[in-house]
């Protein structure tokens, strides 16, 4: 016979267990092995490139919702939307990124002062920049991030990384590099009107 439960053990059982603590069940730094045909030295060296190009990968992120929020002057309204667009490309990155690790076995980075602390990009100050110089400052964190995203392509086809050296050629390299045509073209110096002679 089933025992019937009384209201205090039903709101009892119903209740969100709160404030849970136990050990990692995988520590940060250490593999598992996967099922993927590649040997564990190969996945801990892919998962090493892909934490780091992952922590320059929100960096950068971060970099366009920070300028997109605090553009201002005559560009506003284009820029505006050009970051908020490169912000959400540069997330779905983000999103590939650590799920390439995860599937090589790996745990990826994922809390901002981690990340802060691994990012080779520079920290930007708080406060409002004008427009040259955010600009300036997203040029410069996407040749960082393609500068690293093709030796780690390359390091991963020697190491027979096939799907690493394919997410970070068709997807890293290939995103990074129309962004910055994008972006750039706001930098070239052509005036808005016709002058004399023109």
């Amino acid at each position: 016979m089933a025992k019937t439960l009384d209201a205090d053990e039903i709101l009892i059982q119903a209740a969100p267990l709160q404030h849970q603590q136990v050990h990692e069940i995988q520590p940060f730094g250490h593999l598992i092995k996967m099922p993927i045909a590649l040997s564990e030295s190969v996945c801990n060296e892919s998962v090493t490139n892909l934490n780091q190009l992952l922590a320059d990968t929100m960096t950068l992120r971060d970099l366009y919702k920070k300028h997109h929020w605090q553009v201002a002057g005559p560009t506003f309204h284009q820029l505006h939307l050009l970051f908020d667009k490169h912000y959400g490309e540069q997330n779905e990155l983000v999103d590939a990124i650590a799920e390439r690790i995860q599937s090589l076995g790996g745990v990826s980075l994922a809390m901002a002062p981690d990340i802060a602390e691994a990012t080779l990009i520079p920290r930007p100050p708080k406060g409002r920049e004008a427009v040259p110089v955010q600009i300036s400052r997203l040029l410069h964190a996407h040749e960082i991030v393609l500068k690293e995203a093709r030796t780690m392509a390359g390091q991963a086809q020697k190491r027979g990384d096939d799907g690493t050296n394919d997410l970070i050629v068709s997807d890293v390299i290939r995103t990074n590099e129309f962004q910055v045509w994008f972006v750039g073209q706001h930098a070239v110096n052509a005036p808005l009107v016709g002058g004399k002679g023109m």
